[in-house]
Parts: C-alpha cells; sequence; structure tokens
C-alpha cells in the first residue's frame, strides 16, 4: 500500500484498528485475476507474536481453492472517510481530496480442522455479540446440534498468518493547524462517516481545537 511518511502508522497500532475493525475484505490472486470476499475476522497471535487473522468462507467460494499455498492473501481493513473540498481550506490553491483509515494484512492462509472451526465460529461470535452488551449474547448452543452441523458443513475455516503489516491513516497531518481546524470543523458537519474522521483529527492533534474552547470559555460573560 503506497503511504506518504506523514500517515503511516505502527504495526501496533495496525494491529489494534484492524482488531477493532473485524471486517475487511480478503483477497487473492488465483493466476489470471484477482478473486476477493468481505468478511468477519478476529486476530489471535502465535506462541512466537505472529500475528494471525482466522475467518471462514463459504465451501463454494473460489477463494478456497486458492489456500493452503505459499501465495500470499491481502486482506484490506477500512475504517470511515470522506471527502475533503478545497474550499474549506483556509489557505489558497488547495485541491480536493479524501481522508480515511486503511490497513493491509498480508500472508498465506491454511485451512483450519473442523474442530478448530467450531473454536473459531464461537470466538467470531463472542468477538461481536460484546458488542451488543447489555443484550445476552447468542451462542452456537441455541442452534440444534442437527442443524449446527448442516451449517458448518457448509463452511471452511481459514487462517492468515499475517506476514507484513501496514496502516496509512490518512487525517491531513501535514497541513497547518489553521487548515486543519478549519477542515475538521467543516466534516464534523457531515455525515457519520465525515463525523468519525472530524473525531479522530480532534483526537490526533487536539491543541488547535482546545485553544478554540479557551476562546470562548475566555469570552464568555
Amino acid at each position: 500500500m503506497y503511504t506518504p511518511v506523514f500517515f503511516k502508522q505502527d504495526r501496533a497500532a495496525s494491529l489494534k484498528f484492524a482488531e477493532e475493525r473485524g471486517f475487511g475484505t480478503m483477497c487473492a490472486f488465483d493466476g489470471h485475476k484477482p478473486v476477493a470476499s468481505p468478511l468477519p475476522f478476529y486476530l489471535t497471535y502465535a506462541a512466537d507474536g505472529t500475528p494471525q487473522a482466522a475467518f471462514h468462507v463459504a465451501r463454494q467460494n473460489p477463494l478456497l481453492k486458492l489456500a493452503g499455498g505459499d501465495a500470499s492473501w491481502l486482506l484490506a481493513v477500512n475504517g470511515p472517510d470522506a471527502y475533503v473540498s478545497p474550499d474549506w481550506y483556509v489557505s489558497p490553491d488547495q485541491v480536493p481530496t479524501w481522508l480515511y483509515q486503511s490497513v493491509h494484512l498480508s500472508g498465506p492462509v491454511r485451512l483450519l480442522s473442523d474442530d478448530e472451526l467450531a473454536v473459531q465460529i464461537d470466538t467470531l461470535s463472542d468477538k461481536f455479540e460484546s458488542w451488543l452488551l447489555p443484550k445476552k449474547p447468542w451462542t452456537s448452543g441455541k442452534i440444534t446440534a442437527g442443524r449446527l452441523e448442516t451449517m458448518k458443513k457448509a463452511i471452511v475455516g481459514l487462517v492468515m498468518t499475517v506476514e507484513e503489516v501496514e496502516g496509512s491513516f490518512k487525517l491531513n497531518q501535514h497541513k497547518s493547524d489553521a487548515d486543519y481546524t478549519a477542515i475538521a470543523n467543516a466534516l464534523g458537519a457531515g455525515d457519520a462517516d465525515a463525523k468519525q474522521i472530524a473525531h479522530l483529527m480532534r483526537q490526533a492533534r487536539p491543541q488547535p481545537f482546545a485553544d478554540d474552547t479557551n476562546m470562548l470559555e475566555g469570552s464568555a460573560p
């Protein structure tokens, strides 16, 4: 992934982002064309600390034919994104751009055994059910044994050994405080994704916004 130095994220921050998102697009190459599927996943770590992305696909998914070899797959994990108009900058002669968060994980993928798949199903559902607390979490125990076995036969578990981690969080880090603040304020009035980007910008560079708050407080009666 092309990543200018201003936007490059370190390995720990990139893995943390990927784990928190838990959803991405898995991509492979079949020798003629790219093959991709959007899917949920979770990260685990081998005894030596190597990250692993665990997921599963339908048995008919063409990705499955490409698993088990030495070829590297790519898991693209994206966060919020937002368009930036040049009109929003304080400085002149700006151009349109797009702000975003993205992490790429890559490495070879192997098949999981039936026992490993059973653990993966429960771990994956536990991860996302925890997002819904205080709702009582759903578990695979709520499905009759016969139905669960039928469903398991329709999918195949896989795990990627993550050999490369790339992260790019483009949040206008290279801009002046005045331009940075202007863009964050403009995005803060936008849609849900734009608001998220604005929030991330304020977290990444809080000082200009703190100065604005202090000015407002100082002018209060």
